[in-house]
């Protein structure tokens, strides 16, 4: 990959990833606006260039976790002293009644937290079993089919009842609410820090797409 990782990344990973930056900037990418930037320089300065609100040199990592915290102080009945961005998920959210308090803080906060998933062996045997449907269609339609139809809904069930924590604790779900709500996660949603945008941005791609960081420059071509 040397200098330019992005060429080596599926243009639809990247578009998919656009989307979420749409929603936590609220924004909106029209038509073909986005044809002639070719390196993620250009994006980040596009993007701080569409966000049409007041800057404010304040930092968001920090009014983040306040929200989290506060969050987490109201509808959990812990003291707020004792939570820290170290403070684990596993102790916060027990796994006997971590969805339900899971969708308690994110009723509070106002937006979902997406911190829970199915167990990897659930979605690995099901995503074996959509592939091998797909194939089984060349040879037998109505159980390729059926077998589609199965692993789909079967992903689907269980990325509802998934109950297994992505993230360890408090600190690394701030900058996941820092990286997909940010401005929800913001004191004040109608104003954004333009220094910050392009660090939450080089930690998205890279989080996202599985990039080595110090090679996601400036510099990195999508083309």
């Amino acid at each position: 990959m040397k200098d330019y990782e992005l060429k080596n990344i599926d243009p639809e990973d990247i578009e998919d990833l656009l989307v979420k930056v749409e929603t936590s900037f609220d924004i909106n990418f029209v038509g073909d606006e986005l044809v002639h930037i070719t390196t993620f320089g250009q994006l980040c300065d596009h993007i701080v260039n569409k966000i049409q609100l007041e800057n404010s040199d304040d930092c968001t990592s920090q009014q983040a976790f306040y929200k989290l915290r506060d969050a987490i102080s109201s509808t959990l009945q812990i003291d707020n002293k004792t939570i820290s961005a170290d403070f684990q998920l596993a102790d916060l959210l027990p796994r006997q009644s971590r969805r339900s308090k899971t969708k308690k803080l994110e009723n509070h906060l106002g937006f979902n937290l997406n911190i829970l998933r199915p167990p990897h062996w659930v979605t690995g045997t099901l995503g074996i079993l959509l592939l091998a449907s797909l194939v089984g269609l060349f040879f037998n339609w109505q159980i390729g089919l059926l077998g589609i139809v199965f692993s789909i809904t079967g992903l689907w069930l269980s990325n509802k009842a998934g109950n297994e924590l992505d993230l360890q604790t408090v600190g690394q779900v701030v900058e996941k609410m820092k990286r997909e709500n940010y401005l929800k996660s913001r004191r004040n949603p109608k104003t954004f820090n333009k220094k910050e945008i392009e660090k939450v941005l080089t930690d998205w791609f890279s989080n996202d797409l599985n990039l080595d960081k110090s090679k996601l420059t400036r510099d990195a071509k999508f083309i």
